[in-house]
């Protein structure tokens, strides 16, 4: 069995971004050489998301609306985790409920998705750089 690590950077200029990382995971995939096994894409940061979903900016505006509605940024007095200094006491519920990683399994040498599947880092604490860890294993 093989294996390959890749990280990808990010620094966004909003607090909450969604960017679709998909092209640069099948990079990564296409470097690894490795033609059946599994891809493990993981936000390394408390603050960040990574999800799969479809890739319909109507879609990207209603998740962040929600979390929003959810887990608001304002008042940052609302949360006790602020109370250390920080500001981001929403971003990390934010993370918790988009999850932390996702796994895509590798079938020919590709990422085996579903229709409309797309893999997204999702920012809710930006402006500061980030990394993606992804890990690919198999033959």
């Amino acid at each position: 069995m093989k294996s390959y690590r890749e990280e990808l950077w990010f620094e966004t200029n909003n607090r909450r971004d969604y960017i679709n990382i998909t092209p640069k995971v099948e990079e990564a995939v296409k470097k690894s050489g490795i033609y059946e096994g599994l891809c493990l894409v993981n936000a390394m940061h408390i603050t960040a998301s990574v999800f799969i979903n479809d890739d319909e900016q109507g879609l990207i505006q209603d998740y962040d609306e929600f979390l929003e509605r959810l887990a608001p940024h304002e008042p940052v007095s609302h949360y006790r985790h602020n109370r250390t200094g920080e500001d981001n006491g929403d971003a990390h519920i934010k993370r918790q409920l988009m999850g932390r990683e996702v796994v895509v399994a590798i079938t020919n040498g590709r990422l085996d998705f579903g229709p409309w599947e797309q893999i997204f880092y999702g920012e809710f604490d930006g402006r500061r750089r980030k990394r993606v860890l992804v890990k690919i294993i198999g033959e």
